[in-house]
């Protein structure tokens, strides 16, 4: 077969996107095309940065390439992304184009840790992140980020986020005096939330994660209403009280009256790792329960993040965390909440 554009594009018909279950050139995910001798360079565009089977799909248009046109052809993918979404340009957050919420049923499951680390990975992989930090009464971000103590500017009557690690970042806790307690009633707590949803300049992103306080109250209920989440990620530890916390959690984004799309559950604190000893495993708060969640549940299973002394020091410390185990366990979190995403979007958006 000659090597044409045409002979290319029928080769790469062959690779399916193993999730949205279509080929790449149905999808439009072939891009730029060009041909010198023997050498073939296009571009791969993905759902998401954070692509889990990014490898994988690379690999097959190699092979499909040299399969279907010819074995001797030196084939380069260029693998790039193009964040879907089929949220429709409206007057609340009108540039974001996934809005996914990091909730937990109890406090002390590590859920702000997740919604941060989530952020840094997804925002390491090339995607656009803000972080909105709706526990209004229990401010974790500022620290976890670094930021204490600063304060956001004002440009043309809107806030401007504080930005950490390249992730666009709003608290509470950059409101008020460090170490206040706040004493709000819930409407003054959901008041605060929607001024963070239309009064922040948050321009345009891939993914703005919310992290929203433990719990089933009055600011979930608010951001329901007033925010246009585009699904939410449950995280628990795999001890039974705080798995029959998280299944309420479950329940409350399946409720009619929220109607919010469940992407997975994550498991954190699944085991203890000593850091002298990384191949050692430590079952503190009993195992499997996350997973036996999102299976009673019919919900993917994001994935189980461990417990590790220096990943909480860096936490402490407003720093990403360096410990191997840990990144590995984010990085698949990351592309599996990404992926779910990409699902829930569906081909639909992938026309434009």
């Amino acid at each position: 077969m000659s090597v044409t554009k045409e002979a290319i594009l029928n080769a790469l018909s062959h690779v399916d996107d193993p999730d949205l279950k279509k080929d790449l050139v149905t999808l439009n995910m072939i891009q730029n095309i060009e041909i010198e001798d023997k050498r073939v360079r296009f571009d791969v565009e993905l759902t998401t940065p954070a692509c889990p089977m990014k490898d994988m799909i690379q690999n097959a248009c190699v092979n499909a390439v040299k399969h279907f046109v010819d074995k001797d052809l030196d084939v380069q993918p260029n693998m790039t992304s193009k964040v879907t979404s089929t949220r429709e340009i409206a007057e609340v957050l009108p540039d974001v184009k996934n809005i996914i919420a990091v909730s937990s049923g109890k406090g002390g499951v590590g859920k702000s840790t997740v919604a941060v680390n989530l952020a840094r990975t997804l925002a390491e992989s090339g995607a656009k992140v803000g972080v909105m930090d709706a526990d209004i009464y229990g401010p974790s971000i500022p620290t976890l980020f670094g930021l204490q103590g600063q304060r956001p500017s004002q440009v043309d009557g809107k806030m401007e986020p504080l930005v950490a690690d390249g992730i666009k970042v709003v608290s509470i806790g950059f409101l008020v005096e460090e170490g206040r307690a706040i004493v709000w009633r819930g409407p003054m707590a959901s008041s605060a939330i929607k001024q963070f949803a239309t009064d922040v300049n948050w321009g345009a992103l891939d993914y703005l994660i919310l992290d929203l306080p433990p719990g089933t109250g009055d600011i979930h209920l608010t951001i329901a209403k007033q925010v246009p989440v585009s699904g939410a990620v449950v995280v628990t530890t795999p001890q039974e009280v705080a798995l029959a916390d998280a299944k309420k959690a479950v329940n409350m984004f399946l409720n009619p009256n929220i109607n919010v799309p469940v992407l997975g559950v994550v498991e954190n604190m699944s085991y203890f790792i000593p850091d002298d000893q990384p191949e050692k495993k430590y079952y503190i708060f009993g195992q499997g329960g996350g997973q036996q969640l999102a299976t009673d549940n019919h919900l993917p299973y994001l994935g189980e993040i461990p417990l590790i002394e220096s990943v909480r020091e860096a936490a402490d410390n407003g720093k990403a965390n360096t410990h191997e185990v840990a990144r590995e366990a984010y990085h698949k979190l990351a592309g599996e909440v990404a992926r779910q995403m990409a699902i829930l979007n569906g081909v639909d958006s992938l026309a434009n």
